[in-house]
């Protein structure tokens, strides 16, 4: 009789428990509820692209366009101006790298990531990602005197590339589809300032990345070559799970493309706009 009683007091109090849990659960926040209790939006962005997103060596503030983009939805959230999120310091920006920024979405460090992130159906896959609001193409910078011409040049040299970026597999497939007999290698590089000091060195051969980024490391000792390969649309890429995050963030950014504000944006910061 004493352990049936026991057994139905053990009962009754799981019961009890999952019923508080369940109470707990549909009164929590949801994903934008809970950035604006906390009245500041954790955004992931590069701290080594000139004009997308760079760190002020000086004064440690991060500038640049996709950096506008994050106050500008910093204030969408807050139900401020974008002015008004980065006169207030509404943003609290995380310094990611090809690596690290989509681990960072997914553990919840940041609230979304702005990162020359391209959009590709496997990533889309585990997060989610706004309308593009940049398109670019994959390019190759080499040295002057390197005596790389054009990408057939490349055979037995090294490309560098960012670690977990696209770069690599949009040159193979453009290699093969175009009937390119060269046969380059690769060296993965954790920073663009690494590749560039890489390709200044002779270490590499040639720097891969989006042009755009590549614009930032052009100087007069080394060029571009002359191709175009694997277009990169750019997202705003959030959690899978947060959903109304995902929305808010995608009906903001495809009003701003509407209504010329992505581009006001993009001169801003001396981006070419298409």
């Amino acid at each position: 009789m004493k352990n049936w009683m026991r057994m139905m007091a053990a009962g009754v109090l799981t019961a009890a428990m999952v019923m508080g849990l369940t109470a707990c659960g549909g009164g929590s926040k949801s994903g934008v509820d809970a950035i604006k209790d906390r009245g500041v939006v954790k955004v992931g962005v590069k701290a080594d692209v000139p004009k997308f997103s760079l760190q002020n060596t000086a004064t440690g503030e991060y500038e640049g366009f996709e950096d506008d983009l994050a106050y500008a939805l910093a204030g969408k959230i807050l139900g401020i101006s974008a002015d008004e999120a980065k006169a207030q310091k509404k943003v609290e920006f995380q310094a990611v790298n090809a690596k690290t920024r989509g681990p960072l979405v997914e553990n919840g460090e940041v609230d979304f990531v702005i990162a020359t992130f391209t959009i590709t159906p496997e990533r889309k896959e585990t997060y989610n990602f706004s309308p593009a609001y940049y398109t670019d193409a994959v390019g190759l910078l080499v040295n002057n005197d390197s005596g790389i011409d054009d990408i057939e040049d490349l055979d037995g040299k090294i490309i560098g590339v960012s670690q977990s970026s696209t770069s690599k597999d949009e040159f193979l497939k453009y290699k093969e589809a175009n009937g390119i007999a060269a046969e380059p290698t690769f060296q993965e590089f954790a920073t663009y300032p690494e590749l560039a000091q890489a390709l200044a060195a002779n270490q590499i051969d040639a720097f891969s990345v989006d042009r755009a980024i590549l614009e930032g490391y052009k100087n007069d000792t080394n060029k571009f070559l002359d191709v175009r390969y694997g277009e990169q649309e750019y997202g705003v890429c959030s959690n899978k799970e947060n959903t109304e995050l995902a929305e808010l963030i995608n009906t903001t950014v495809q009003e701003m493309l509407d209504n010329g504000e992505m581009d006001a944006l993009m001169e801003q910061n001396g981006l070419t706009v298409e």
